[in-house]
């Protein structure tokens, strides 16, 4: 490896858009603990990037409506240069994560992370992200919520839209 490589730090930004409720409400609603309703974001190169409704997002980081993110891991460290990365997020934002392709429970913000964090880091997100939706949908009340979920499009407000808005 070359001594003279710039390294950029890499960041999963982690909001619980429940504010808390998940955690006091999943019991008696789904019959089991979630700790929270998790939006994810990558922060990278000094910016946020984020998916939902609108497509791939961006904005500094902590400056959507979410505010500060709940809780911050380290991913590591990527050798992936910034101009690199935006063709990159144009090429996603273009194919699959246009604002279009957007599904709660199939196809979100957390999906688009963990991807993002694999090609930037090699290292996925937490597990407990990543398996949210199986675990709400695991419970009856999650199946009888799903068709409303469904038509959810979570596009936290505050980011500027990188390309990829919704095509329809």
């Amino acid at each position: 490896m070359d001594k003279n490589t710039t390294r950029y730090n890499v960041q999963l930004y982690i909001y619980d858009l429940s504010r808390g409720m998940a955690r006091n409400l999943s019991p008696i609603m789904l019959g089991k603990q979630l700790d929270g309703i998790w939006h994810t974001a990558i922060v990278a190169y000094g910016d946020e990037f984020f998916f939902g409704g609108e497509g791939i997002s961006s904005c500094s980081p902590g400056g959507t409506m979410l505010g500060p993110p709940d809780t911050v891991v380290d991913l590591g460290e990527t050798e992936v240069t910034e101009e690199i990365f935006m063709e990159y997020l144009s090429s996603l934002g273009e194919s699959t994560y246009r604002g279009d392709r957007y599904r709660l429970f199939e196809h979100n913000c957390n999906t688009f992370t963990n991807e993002v964090a694999q090609f930037l880091t090699g290292m996925p997100i937490p597990s407990y992200i990543t398996d949210l939706p199986s675990e709400v949908l695991s419970t009856p009340f999650g199946q009888i919520l799903r068709p409303i979920l469904d038509s959810i499009h979570i596009a936290p407000p505050g980011g500027n839209v990188i390309n990829g808005g919704r095509h329809i």
